[in-house]
């Protein structure tokens, strides 16, 4: 690849999804565009790319982007924040919260959803009365493919394998082909839509804990302030934000505070007041009741 076919991608990359990426990154480029090339019938990535420039077609560029930021993931991947959700955090928001039974959770890019149904199966497990309780998790994404998966549930042996032992999988999952597919009542809990970290954050809702991790990686120093700032704005004031344990804040924001005892989670200062966009009212959650996520 040429390296101003390079740029012309990075370019593209940046504008659309915040990902940012280096000349070493070319070999990556080449390979994951493979498949969009043959999709498209151009041949050979040098063609599409000559077509790109000469017409900016959205089509093609949508499946670059998702080719792009369509990373690996698994259930219940890197366990010390599931744990420290399920035996720290949740006790603490049952309490805090036990005159509105109300608690919503977002799972920003959530790619195939092994992320948001680790959460919704940690609230099942969870040793706590949980009649009466609302447990809205929205799992966001900003890839169509890995959406349609996340959505059916539906998975192969070898990802459920990845994180859950067999009596979870018996427990949450039903043999369909020779595929797992998670059982209607955890799917109830999750609502999924599209969503690029990019456009205005007020637009889902605000959220008493926010997971958000393994991606900032992804962005260069700019986007990183800017996707954080969007998260604190959508937290509740005593919330959490979960990034990837080797994501760091420092340099990025000053209003997050990390939690020694869990790498990788932050709170708002309490000191420091992190202005807010309108919040848009979300829609009702579903009841746990009568129901009952990169790389």
């Amino acid at each position: 690849m040429e390296l101003s076919d390079f740029e012309f991608y990075k370019v593209l990359l940046k504008d659309k999804s915040g990902l940012s990426i280096s000349p070493e990154k070319i070999y990556l480029l080449e390979t994951r565009l493979a498949p969009v090339v043959q999709k498209w019938g151009h041949g050979t990535l040098d063609r599409m790319t000559q077509y790109l420039r000469m017409k900016r077609d959205e089509a093609i560029i949508k499946d670059v982007v998702e080719a792009m930021t369509t990373n690996e993931t698994l259930f219940f991947r890197d366990d010390r924040p599931f744990k420290h959700f399920r035996t720290v955090i949740l006790p603490e928001m049952i309490k805090s919260r036990a005159n509105t039974r109300n608690l919503k959770i977002w799972s920003a890019a959530c790619s195939s959803g092994q992320e948001p149904y680790s959460i919704a199966m940690t609230l099942e497990e969870a040793a706590f009365e949980k009649t009466a309780w609302r447990f809205d998790i929205l799992a966001t994404d900003i890839a169509d493919s890995v959406l349609k998966q996340a959505q059916e549930g539906l998975y192969s042996h070898f990802e459920v394998q990845r994180g859950l032992p067999i009596q979870t999988i018996m427990k949450y999952f039903s043999q369909d082909g020779d595929r797992w597919r998670v059982k209607e009542n955890l799917r109830k809990m999750i609502r999924f839509q599209k969503f690029n970290l990019l456009e205005r954050m007020s637009s889902v809702g605000q959220f008493d804990i926010i997971f958000c991790r393994n991606v900032l990686i992804y962005f260069d120093e700019e986007t990183k302030k800017k996707v954080l700032n969007g998260l604190m704005q959508q937290l509740a004031p005593d919330g959490y934000i979960f990034l990837g344990s080797s994501e760091t804040v420092l340099g990025l924001s000053q209003n997050l505070k990390p939690v020694a005892a869990c790498p990788g989670l932050y709170t708002v200062q309490k000191a420091e007041a992190v202005s807010r966009e309108p919040v848009t009212a979300t829609p009702k959650p579903t009841s746990l009741a009568t129901s009952l996520s990169r790389v």
